[in-house]
């Protein structure tokens, strides 16, 4: 207890996140046995639509405005990462689903660089190495290639690095409040659309994009409401920590969240992470606590 008492408060902050994410990624799963990853991300967005939209309401909000396109395009990027991120919880093994998108801080270094113009350090570029070779150890791809999982689980990173480059840009126009409100509208907006489309159009090959709306009934309730509840409040506490201790510090300490999700993952029935994955998963973690290091 007194080791835990004198702790960072961003290091306790991002720990309780964590927990709490693996947590959320355990009633997506309960869920998407009863409904489609589409209709778990409707559910996980509209909580957040009603709670910033609410913070919103009754404190002033000061922003600068000015660039509505890239707010869109964040919030799109953001939408179409977790349609993959939820779809790989419902299939894979959880700690494989988190641990794909937790290589967005490697390819986070990598657009930065790209589009902002930040330098990355001979550490960097060695991270960023390291991190791919952990995509290939997880992935093991055979002579077919990569699975669809596979591609998912690597857009569910990519998706989210993008949306976390295009951040940097908006904190220069837009209030916090009103970035995260334009992820949860476009993710609870875009997946009414898709409902629509996907009555008419439906194509298994895109079935982590589409599905039917089905009126959540019984327990069912009960996991939405835990997905939608934990899933606010794990970003809540996630950015309760980065105000209060260094960034490089709590995005290694946010790490954590993929040894919750193997434990939670093997409660409800995933098998053991094998040595090769295991392998990876250990390389994805050094690589995004050494990009983490120079933030």
């Amino acid at each position: 207890m007194k080791q835990i008492k004198e702790l960072n408060n961003g290091v306790k902050y991002m720990l309780w996140a964590s927990f709490l994410f693996a947590i959320m990624g355990a009633f997506a799963k309960l869920a998407s046995e009863h409904m489609s990853s589409l209709e778990v991300v409707f559910f996980r967005n509209i909580f957040g639509v009603v709670l910033i939209g609410y913070t919103i309401y009754k404190a002033e909000i000061k922003s600068v405005g000015g660039r509505p396109f890239l707010l869109f395009f964040r919030g799109f990027m953001g939408f179409v990462s977790l349609l993959a991120y939820f779809y790989n919880i419902a299939h894979i093994p959880m700690g494989d689903a988190v641990t794909f998108s937790k290589t967005a801080p490697i390819f986070t270094a990598i657009f930065a660089w790209v589009f902002l113009n930040e330098k990355l350090t001979l550490s960097s570029w060695v991270a960023v190495f390291i991190g791919f070779i952990g995509i290939l150890f997880i992935t093991q791809p055979s002579g077919a290639g990569f699975s669809k999982y596979d591609w998912l689980g690597i857009f569910s990173g990519i998706g989210a690095a993008i949306a976390y480059t295009s951040v940097r840009e908006l904190r220069n126009y837009y209030d916090t409040k009103v970035i995260v409100l334009s992820f949860t509208l476009v993710g609870t907006i875009g997946p009414l659309l898709l409902f629509i489309l996907s009555k008419y159009f439906y194509m298994q090959e895109l079935d982590f994009m589409m599905g039917a709306f089905v009126m959540p009934n019984g327990i069912v309730w009960f996991y939405v409401v835990g997905l939608g509840v934990l899933g606010t409040l794990s970003q809540y506490y996630m950015t309760k920590a980065y105000g209060e201790t260094k960034a490089g510090i709590v995005g290694a300490v946010s790490y954590s969240n993929i040894v919750f999700a193997i434990l939670v993952g093997i409660l409800l029935g995933d098998s053991l992470p094998t040595l090769i994955t295991t392998c990876g998963i250990v390389l994805i973690v050094g690589a995004g606590i050494m990009v983490a290091r120079e933030k």
